[in-house]
């Protein structure tokens, strides 16, 4: 059910998954891949790992480009692989450059850990910065397009209490023709609504002016 009218772009996919696949694969991913399947809604989920050295296909960059949202998983190790981390960029990419929605969801690890780069993800880019020691930019665009997702407006799932609602909210989400989302998304980082909603439209906006 990818989006269509003429007066809004054609997009191929509805959502891009971005994932780690040995921490998630077979357990939440799989599960709201199914779910949007199950629902109509056209998902983009590749579940290779690539081999170290190789680059990304540009398939898969036009799969991003086509999606008008991604969801980004975030797990404890999703920062070890560059496969990941050079979609992270191209999904900042797109959501600067085109308007795309981006949603941050925290599968096993805290929202702080990732925007700062703390704690297991801190050990992984002293590695990153040891292994592309002559690349040192492309690490720091990295750590910033980890920032900038980290800070926008999630999910935090690690309680498991919020699935559920989550997954119900993106297929809500899907059906608003505009992508203003938030007014429908009262849903707050642990999963409970209320005042967290205006917070998160507040946040929103202010995301959205910064882009401008």
């Amino acid at each position: 059910m990818a989006s269509t009218g003429s007066s809004s772009p054609q997009w191929e996919y509805d959502v891009f998954l971005s994932f780690r696949g040995k921490d998630t694969r077979d357990k939440f991913t799989s599960h709201l891949y199914s779910n949007l399947e199950q629902a109509r809604i056209e998902a983009y989920m590749d579940d290779r790992e690539l081999e170290r050295g190789k680059s990304i296909e540009p398939a898969l960059w036009k799969a991003i480009e086509d999606s008008r949202f991604s969801v980004i998983v975030f797990s404890r190790n999703y920062a070890s692989s560059p496969w990941c981390l050079d979609e992270l960029v191209k999904i900042v990419e797109c959501m600067k450059e085109m308007g795309q929605t981006v949603l941050p969801v925290f599968y096993d690890v805290d929202p702080s850990e990732v925007a700062e780069q703390k704690g297991n993800y801190k050990e992984l880019f002293i590695e990153h910065e040891q292994n592309f020691r002559n690349d040192l930019e492309k690490v720091r665009r990295w750590k910033d397009c980890l920032a900038t997702v980290a800070n926008l407006s999630g999910w935090d799932v690690r309680n498991r209490r919020g699935i559920s609602e989550w997954e119900s909210a993106i297929k809500r989400m899907i059906d608003i023709p505009d992508g203003n989302i938030i007014d429908v998304l009262p849903i707050s980082f642990d999963g409970d609504t209320g005042n967290d909603g205006e917070k998160m439209k507040r946040n929103r906006a202010d995301e959205n002016r910064e882009l401008e």
